[in-house]
């Protein structure tokens, strides 16, 4: 998976606050997440939908309701990502310190 997907679904300011409820009170239906959200049920679901397709979180069906999760390992694209940027940085701040 690329980090564009990622990065994209989650420039959204409310599917970040999802994605952080999700990560601090861990698996939660799209009614409770809709409860600690100022927004319906039906856009709680299409900001999930998005999450779930950039590989985000993750659903699954208890009875008839969907149950989300965050999917740890659907990140690594983007800490990939934005770890590119540090390498060079941490290698010349390496050799300069090993240089005195």
């Amino acid at each position: 998976m690329n980090p564009q997907a990622a990065l994209k679904a989650i420039v959204e300011p409310r599917r970040r606050e999802l994605l952080a409820l999700l990560r601090d009170r861990g698996a939660l239906s799209v009614g409770e997440l809709a409860d600690q959200v100022d927004v319906s049920q039906q856009a709680v679901s299409q900001h999930l939908k998005v999450l779930e397709d950039a590989g985000l979180v993750e659903a699954r069906r208890e009875g008839t309701r969907h149950i989300y999760a965050v999917r740890p390992d659907g990140f690594r694209p983007i800490e990939e990502f934005v770890a590119g940027f540090w390498s060079d940085h941490l290698q010349k701040l390496k050799r300069s310190v090993e240089r005195k």
